[in-house]
């Protein structure tokens, strides 16, 4: 059964939260000053997610929301299970995704958004290591990520790995959601 479309205008009042989930995020890491944490794929997706919503790009919103999928997944084995979560984390996490799925239902997956993703996977890696501070290892642009250390004898061998699953990950990704909620261009 086709899902019933709210009006565009409807949809973009629904940027509204994620760009909350991003302000939270803020909040948080302004705190314990590590600002430099806003960069990660899921809290920066977040404020990308709202961006699309308010000026209806629709590729934005689907960039982000592919990947609030590998982010839940991250989030929860890397930080939930190794130290626990927070109401904030808890918001950009669950919160990005429920609302993005909420979203896709309603607009549809396309083509080669996969590619998209994988490009903006990229460019924030890029500016990760540029501007972000190495201990933080945001978005593993620095380091190895702890544990796989024993697998990858320099963090150049990690990162062709990593980038490669990533690529692949998101391949699957859009095929899986496009079968689910096909975008227009079937």
């Amino acid at each position: 059964m086709e899902p019933k479309k709210l009006p565009q205008h409807w949809l973009r009042l629904v940027g509204i939260l994620p760009l909350l989930f991003f302000v939270a995020q803020t909040v948080h890491y302004w705190r314990i000053n590590e600002l430099g944490n806003l960069l990660w794929m899921c809290n920066v997706g977040n404020l990308m997610f709202a961006i699309g919503l308010f000026f209806w790009i629709r590729r934005l919103m689907l960039v982000a929301i592919i990947w609030t999928i590998p982010g839940l997944l991250i989030w929860i084995l890397y930080v939930v299970l190794a130290w626990g979560s927070f109401f904030s984390s808890f918001l950009a996490h669950v919160g990005g995704l429920v609302v993005g799925m909420f979203v896709l239902r309603q607009i549809g997956m396309d083509r080669l958004t996969w590619l998209y993703a994988f490009a903006w996977y990229l460019a924030i890696q890029l500016l990760s290591r540029l501007i972000t501070a190495p201990n933080l290892n945001v978005n593993l642009a620095h380091s190895i990520q702890p544990g796989w250390d024993h697998a990858f004898g320099a963090y150049w061998q990690f990162w062709i790995v990593l980038t490669l699953a990533v690529g692949f990950s998101l391949f699957g990704l859009d095929l899986a959601l496009r079968r689910v909620w096909p975008g227009n261009d079937r």
